[in-house]
């Protein structure tokens, strides 16, 4: 009988424990998440050579490497507050590579995304080689699997959540509950807390925030970007698969580029 009363005062202490952290625990309702984008480029490279027999391939990878880092790193920068978000790409970046073999769609992504999640949708601006679209549709809905794994990023504690988007890119997410935006890089949301880091392995990218700033985010901040030609999710691939019948093997990995 002792042992059970133990038992059940432990119980107690512990969940009273429990709920004292949770009223004590901050959460972050606006403000700015920077994040680092790190593309492997040389497995890129490495994949989009394979079956090429060619010598003049290897020597182009080779010519790469001597003037090239293997990641490529570019910054971008998600504005929230209440349930819209501004996801943009920093001004500072360092400017593409003109080598032709390092020419990644997925790699040099620079959407601007202004996300609504009140009426669960997005306004997307996308250059797509030399045309500019503004796609405005519903936001995909993507089917998480919260896990038990956790790790810490940019101060913040976050649960691992893995899903498979466009049939079959493996996505690996990190959301931490302490900022409840339901939101993240790119165009990904749906999980209880904001996504500080992305990754993509079979893809060999990779997006971890480097820093939250808790600062008021007016509607200024958020206003999404209205200059492209006017489509849908549908409609811009129609464009893009008229574009790309005749790229073969790297049509693929193009079009996932632009979809995401």
């Amino acid at each position: 009988m002792k042992t059970i009363i133990n038992r059940i005062l432990i119980l107690i202490i512990a969940l009273t424990s429990c709920n004292i952290f949770a009223q004590n625990q901050h959460f972050v309702q606006n403000g700015v998440i920077e994040y680092e984008k790190k593309s492997n480029m040389y497995a890129l490279i490495t994949k989009k050579l394979k079956g090429e027999t060619e010598s003049y391939y290897q020597a182009a990878f080779e010519s790469y490497k001597k003037t090239n880092p293997q990641f490529k790193t570019t910054k971008s920068i998600l504005s929230f507050s209440k349930n819209k978000s501004l996801y943009k790409w920093d001004e500072t970046n360092q400017s593409a590579n003109n080598s032709w073999i390092g020419d990644d769609a997925m790699a040099n992504l620079k959407n601007v995304i202004a996300t609504d999640l009140d009426t669960k949708t997005s306004i997307t601006q996308k250059n797509v080689y030399d045309d500019l679209y503004l796609v405005k549709d519903s936001l995909r809905k993507i089917d998480w699997k919260i896990t038990d794994e956790t790790r810490e990023i940019a101060g913040y504690e976050c649960r691992r959540a893995n899903a498979i988007v466009l049939d079959s890119v493996y996505v690996v997410a990190y959301y931490t509950i302490q900022i409840p935006f339901a939101g993240g890089p790119e165009s990904f949301t749906g999980l209880p807390g904001t996504i500080l880091g992305l990754a993509m392995p079979h893809e060999n990218m990779t997006w971890f925030a480097t820093k939250v700033t808790e600062i008021p985010v007016s509607d200024k901040d958020l206003a999404p970007p209205i200059k492209g030609k006017p489509v849908d999710n549908k409609g811009l691939s129609k464009i893009l698969l008229d574009a790309l019948k005749d790229w073969g093997k790297w049509a693929r990995k193009t079009l996932q580029a632009y979809s995401l």
